[in-house]
């Protein structure tokens, strides 16, 4: 690992300047594929997976940071209840998949059977074996119904992530991205490694193939991946003519309330300024 760490040190990485000229053009794209998607009525998937700290959440929260939620929503299930426990192993996921003109973004999904499922024993060996067997059947009945499925791997290096949860831990607005199983999947790096080489084995398919998103440099790894999302889907521009707002309703008989029978939220900007004088 460290021979790959090193060679990433001398990558010129883009600067501050170019990179957010680059996400406004490639936000733009992603505005234009909405619009599309919403018109032809498609349904896309798009599932991030890969180490903890290597970057998903970024990458996501570029994606939707321009887009209309009723359209591209984010899905990040939680622990699964006792009810959930005992259904079919893909049905709480089967619920969150988008209908006629959605895109639905996966932060972790069916794939945690084949991960921390599997490495930290929360499943069983004959459950993680049925997973690997039933998972490609599974994905391609969603590719037959429609469903343009992408699914992108996050790669981090071991001194790159160590990096990250260093600086997790010192950040307190951070800290509530490092969880206990976080920490205690540190300890289980190589049994990770392994799953992870198993799962690609039975599920990197031709009908829905595994991306890898080299994630040691997070902004490198933001236009990567938004750029190649872009490419996997054929859409044309359909940006609407410019509009003009129309003249604001005017009614003189209308009397408005006293403004001191409203309350305002306390000004605190007004308060820091004070301060500062």
């Amino acid at each position: 690992m460290k021979d790959k760490a090193d060679k990433k040190n001398n990558i010129v990485k883009i600067s501050n300047s170019a990179y957010e000229k680059k996400l406004e053009e490639l936000q733009i794209e992603l505005v234009k594929l909405q619009d599309w998607v919403k018109e032809k009525g498609l349904r896309i998937v798009v599932i991030f997976e890969g180490r903890d700290a290597a970057g998903k959440g970024g990458v996501i929260k570029r994606i939707t940071e321009k887009l209309n939620p009723r359209i591209c929503r984010v899905v990040a299930l939680g622990v699964p209840t006792e009810k959930e426990k005992s259904q079919w192993y893909f049905q709480r996921y089967v619920a969150h998949l988008p209908s006629a003109g959605e895109i639905v973004l996966f932060d972790r999904s069916w794939y945690n059977r084949a991960g921390v499922e599997h490495v930290m024993g929360f499943c069983t060996e004959d459950e993680y074996q049925e997973f690997l067997r039933s998972c490609p059947d599974f994905e391609k009945m969603l590719v037959r119904s429609g469903i343009i499925l992408i699914k992108y791997w996050f790669s981090v290096s071991d001194d790159e992530q160590e990096k990250r949860f260093q600086d997790r831990i010192n950040d307190t607005t951070k800290r509530w991205k490092i969880s206990p199983m976080d920490l205690e999947s540190r300890k289980h790096w190589v049994e990770y490694s392994k799953a992870k080489d198993a799962m690609f084995a039975y599920t990197d398919i031709k009908q829905a193939p595994w991306y890898v998103v080299d994630a040691d440099i997070k902004k490198h790894a933001r236009l990567n991946c938004i750029a190649h999302l872009l490419s996997k889907v054929e859409y044309e521009d359909l940006t609407p003519q410019k509009m003009e707002l129309p003249k604001r309703q005017e009614d003189e008989a209308y009397i408005r309330p006293p403004i001191t029978d409203q309350t305002f939220v306390p000004d605190i900007v007004e308060e820091i300024i004070k301060e500062k004088q």
